[in-house]
This record gives structure tokens, C-alpha cells and sequence, in this order.
């Protein structure tokens, strides 16, 4: 008999149809033992990483789960990790990706970014809350607030798309309050994170370029025919990692001037699509992006950001935020 669940999304409560162990095949928890997927399968794999109350997470397949069905009745025990429902504490939802830059077509794919604001009974408790819910299934991520602000503070480039994303779908008003206050976690550390990022991968490029330059131009040549493209170690995309990096560039130098995150990139459609598709000499894409790095640093030496994002206002609006989920968050 198969215990295939249906419809098994990041956040969803499950039951383990077989005993999980850990280190040298010791048995961690019983046949039975409830836990939450934190992360649903990618491409051709088949297994959901399941976080457990006590913290320990362990990677199953479909068949070794089950959907755990009216989830209060169904707990007890002091250990008993608190159940809810992921989507009833998203408070900010938000596309991300091709078509929020504006280099998509009609087959894009549609990805998800959000925050999640973790009940306050799982939050307390010893096992604490996800700081992350990633459903490959369902192309989306979904952040704790904590994890997010942190993230962000740190001048991480996919959150500050995150929070600037031309794309919302969901805002509570806590988030419109977060929304609010999106300039005050911009700063010139994104000189270190969206430059730097950018300058060491490019690095893994040419080395790249410089250990299988034969390979790299018979590969960009059938890319342009539809026929083949260009994958380095573990298989990575070159061509259209090398067009994020030039976009993360062109990004990067704007929010330095003007105090606040140009997720579309549309005025560059077609340059950076061509690096995409591999018909940009490397020679030119090379020229382009040291060109970028030029202009990267006068906007450092130009722009108006305060050295260090506003720590202060972001634990307020953390503090604010608990607060209003232990008092019951009846306006989310």
C-alpha cells in the first residue's frame, strides 16, 4: 500500500511511516514521530527534509510520510511541537526572478520570496521555529522575520530584491509597516556584498574560461543554435550566471545612488540577454563587466548611504512584531 501524500507543500505537518535514525543508525525517534517539512524535493530528487520538535531534521521520501490530518486533535504530549498552518502566518509575499527584473519570457518560471512571522508558542518553546520554509515544488521561500531582517542587515542581495520587488502579492500590515522602512536597511555594505559577490564568481569564470576555453566557445556556439550550454562544476549554468552577475552589478551601483533597489533591468534586456544565451563574446561580456566594476566604485564614492544600515530600527520593528503575535496579531 502507498503512503504517498498529495499536495505536500513547505510548512506542512507530517508522520513518519518509518523510525528515523541518525549517526551510526542510532534511533533518533519512533515510527509515528510528527515533524514539518522545511524543505521540499528539487528537480529529480524525491526526498523532504522534516524538522522534528526536538530539532533534529532527516531526509524521507513520499512514501515514508504521511499527511498529518487535523493536526491538534491528533498531538498530545508535552513534546508535542506546535501546529500551524504556514500560510495563515505568511505576512509578506512577493515574485522574485526573471519576471521581476523584466528579462522574462512566457515559459519563466514564477518564483516566490516571503516572511513568515513564527507563532509565539513556537518561538518560546525549546525547539524554536524554522528560519526557513523552501518549497522547490512550488518555486517559493519563505524566511522567518528574524532570519529575514538579519539577512537583510547584511546587505544580502536577494532580500533587498525581496523587500524592493515590483511584484507583491501579499502585504499584512505589519509588512506594509516593514515596507515602510526598507531604505533604513540600505547602506555601502552592499559594496561589499553585491560587488564582492560578483567579482569572486566571475574569477570562478575565467578560471573556468582558462582550464576548458575550447569547450566554453564550441558550447556558447550551439548555445546561440538552441542546441547546447555551458555548465561548469556540479552543473551550474554559466551563461545565464554570468548575466546575474552583470545584473547584481547594474543593480548594486544604482541603490548606492539612488537610495533605494532597481530590481528591473528592463533598459538592459536585450545586452543581458545575449550574455544568457551565449552570444556575447567573452572578450565584450569581459569589457562590460570591468566597465560595471568602474562605475560600482565611483557610485561608492559618491553615494549618500550611511556606512552601517540602521540596526536600532530594525529590533524595534522586530520587538513590535512578537509582541503583537503574543497578543493574539488580530489585524495580520
Amino acid at each position: 500500500m502507498s503512503h504517498q501524500p498529495d499536495n505536500i507543500f513547505a510548512g506542512t505537518q507530517v508522520v513518519s511511516l518509518v523510525e528515523v535514525r541518525g549517526t551510526n543508525n542510532a534511533l533518533v525517534h519512533p515510527r509515528g514521530a510528527v515533524g514539518v517539512v522545511t524543505r521540499t524535493p528539487s528537480g529529480d530528487q524525491n526526498q523532504f527534509l522534516i524538522r522534528f520538535p526536538d530539532g533534529f531534521e532527516a531526509s524521507l521520501t513520499r512514501d515514508q510520510l504521511d499527511v498529518l490530518k487535523h493536526f491538534k486533535d491528533r498531538l498530545s504530549g508535552a513534546d508535542a511541537t506546535p501546529g500551524f498552518e504556514l500560510e495563515q502566518f505568511i505576512i509578506y509575499r512577493c515574485i522574485v526572478g526573471s519576471r521581476a527584473y523584466g528579462l522574462d519570457h512566457d515559459e519563466s518560471d514564477i518564483d516566490r520570496r516571503g516572511i513568515y512571522l513564527a507563532p509565539a508558542d513556537l518561538q518560546w518553546s525549546l525547539f524554536g521555529a524554522p528560519e526557513q520554509f523552501e518549497d522547490n515544488a512550488a518555486q517559493s521561500c519563505y524566511w522567518e522575520l528574524q532570519k529575514f531582517l538579519g539577512m537583510a542587515l547584511k546587505a544580502n542581495p536577494n532580500i533587498l530584491e525581496c523587500l524592493y520587488s515590483p511584484m507583491i502579492e501579499k502585504a499584512t500590515p505589519l509588512a506594509e509597516e516593514l515596507l515602510a522602512l526598507r531604505q533604513q536597511f540600505l547602506s555601502q555594505m552592499i559594496f561589499q556584498t553585491f560587488n564582492g559577490y560578483a567579482m569572486s564568481q566571475f574569477k570562478k569564470i575565467e578560471q573556468d574560461i582558462r582550464n576548458h576555453g575550447d569547450r566554453v566557445a564550441r558550447s556558447a556556439r550551439l548555445c546561440k543554435e538552441g542546441k547546447n550550454t555551458w555548465r561548469g562544476p556540479g552543473g551550474q549554468l554559466r551563461w545565464k550566471h554570468a548575466m546575474h552577475l552583470l545584473r547584481l552589478l547594474l543593480t548594486g551601483a544604482a541603490t548606492l545612488r539612488d537610495a533605494r533597489v532597481p530590481v528591473r533591468v528592463e533598459a538592459h534586456r536585450e545586452r543581458l540577454l545575449a550574455v544568457k544565451r551565449g552570444e556575447m563574446p567573452w572578450a565584450e561580456l569581459d569589457a562590460w563587466r570591468k566597465e560595471l566594476h568602474r562605475d560600482f566604485e565611483h557610485a561608492l564614492a559618491e553615494t549618500k548611504l550611511p556606512e552601517r544600515p540602521d540596526y536600532e530600527a530594525a529590533n524595534r520593528f522586530l520587538i513590535k512584531a512578537r509582541r503583537e503575535m503574543a497578543n493574539g496579531y488580530g489585524d495580520r
